[in-house]
């Protein structure tokens, strides 16, 4: 018997979420009856029927006027179904986002017939409303307000800006890997010491003066901020794009050994393997195409147009000159890159040494029995010993989703109450897990030890937050 039950639950299949439909309408654009096909800017899947589109855009329009009469401030957030979840969010007035992710299944097999049971607790709403907020987020960044978008033609404008933009980005929604970090989207920094941050803010500075018009400057090494000159909430953005999607598209070629040539006798005889990662293919050649990005930043205030060029040596600089209607000249880029690429050699190899040392100090200890995540409210610094490399599709979880989800919980739980607070759970077998709040900060890491007790696994953690956050945690 036991066979055959084994036999049975080895039939059992797991179906991770995934993204039923994503839509954005504007209920002031069609409020008349018979007119609300005009209400939508953007719909997926598009082969959907148009009066199934008008159906489920009218059912959100009514669940957010409905959840105003309780909470006038704060409309809906998430509506949760057996077999879906509907997350919205209101990024300009009167223009909603709605994203409609089914909830993960088991499949079993009864009778030899599939039976699916829903998992409805499974998804957790702050990951993937953080997951809906950064849809807009990076939209905006790359094409400005869809209000903008209105100014500059109309709705016709807005649903081309759309449709070009999410046709692309959806596909890059890799819902069954977001978890925590999705919610904090921070930036990982990289540990300098003072005189190499110093030469490389001096760096900058000449940088910027020899070639003026360059507006902003961020740097990075093995992608990790080490400088930025741009807004928190811009930056923010602007790493994740850069980090998920343009390094790791740019990777692949590098690691083939298919870099580009390296041009030989530089002034003062240094050899660089300066590139452009936007912008000119190849300097030597007077017909190359010059495509730089136009990204938008501080749009709440100034609302500024500029150029991203991404110049990559062993470390990547990114500047973003401050002309919106002529982007950058080959004439410019090759003066940059002459300026630049040599600083960027010697600048590189001081990094790579303080790279090497950070190694041996952290490298010292054998596999530990924790993992962790931290991240800082204040200046947006994450770091994760859970996560595995990113890869340009998933960040990777090194620990079971059980694990995960319950750090999503004690998340949601701190985002509850302002004050200091620690948590600290059981979880499976031999795996504790706890979370502590203080100031701003988050700390929350996993240990896997047999036959502990609570007192030993506060004491664990206590020697965690000694060495690797200078007691910024302790509670008591």
């Amino acid at each position: 018997l036991s066979m055959a039950a084994a036999g049975a639950a080895g039939q059992e299949k797991q179906l991770a979420p995934t993204l039923l439909s994503f839509f954005i309408y504007n209920p002031k654009l069609g409020p008349k009856e018979g007119e609300e096909e005009k209400k939508i800017l953007f719909y997926h899947p598009n082969e959907v029927e148009k009066n199934e589109k008008i159906r489920n855009v009218g059912l959100c329009e009514a669940i957010v006027q409905f959840t105003r009469t309780f909470s006038p401030t704060k409309p809906a957030k998430s509506l949760h179904t057996q077999k879906n979840r509907q997350f919205f969010h209101e990024p300009e007035e009167n223009f909603w986002m709605v994203m409609v992710v089914r909830n993960p299944i088991i499949e079993k097999h009864k009778d030899g017939k599939p039976v699916y049971e829903y998992q409805e607790e499974e998804l957790l709403d702050k990951v993937y409303s953080s997951v809906l907020q950064q849809c807009y987020s990076m939209y905006k960044l790359f094409n400005g307000t869809f209000l903008r978008a209105m100014e500059d033609g109309g709705v016709k404008v807005l649903k081309e800006r759309l449709e070009k933009f999410f046709h692309r980005y959806l596909q890059t929604l890799h819902l069954q890997s977001c978890d925590l970090l999705d919610v904090f989207c921070g930036i990982s920094f990289f540990p300098l010491d003072k005189m190499t941050y110093l030469k490389i803010q001096s760096f900058i500075n000449r940088m910027e003066e020899s070639l003026n018009i360059v507006k902003y400057t961020a740097f990075l090494y093995n992608d990790q901020l080490i400088w930025s000159g741009l807004e928190q909430d811009d930056m923010r953005i602007l790493y994740k794009y850069l980090t998920t999607s343009l390094f790791p598209r740019h990777m692949e070629p590098e690691l083939a050994g298919r870099d580009s040539p390296i041009r030989a006798e530089m002034p003062g005889n240094l050899q660089h393997y300066g590139r452009f990662l936007t912008g000119p293919l190849n300097l030597n050649d007077p017909e190359t195409k010059c495509r730089f990005p136009k990204i938008f930043v501080n749009t709440d205030d100034t609302y500024e147009e500029l150029h991203l060029i991404v110049y990559k040596n062993l470390t990547s600089a990114f500047f973003l000159p401050d002309t919106a209607s002529i982007p950058p000249t080959l004439e410019f880029c090759r003066k940059l890159d002459s300026i630049v690429g040599p600083q960027l050699t010697v600048l590189a190899s001081d990094i790579c040494e303080q790279y090497n040392i950070n190694k041996r100090i952290s490298g010292a200890e054998k596999e530990p029995q924790f993992k962790f995540i931290y991240f800082n409210h204040m200046n947006l610094a994450e770091k994760s010993t859970i996560h595995m490399r990113k890869t340009p599709s998933v960040s990777l979880a090194s620990v079971h989703p059980d694990l995960m989800k319950i750090l999503g919980d004690i998340n949601s739980d701190f985002s509850r109450v302002d004050e200091d607070e620690e948590i600290i759970v059981k979880a499976m077998s031999d795996y504790w897990v706890v979370g502590k709040k203080s100031d701003q900060r988050e700390l929350y890491v996993i240990l896997n030890q047999k036959n502990v007790n609570l007192i030993e696994v506060n004491e664990e953690v206590k020697k965690l937050c000694a060495t690797q956050f200078n007691n910024i945690f302790f509670l008591d």
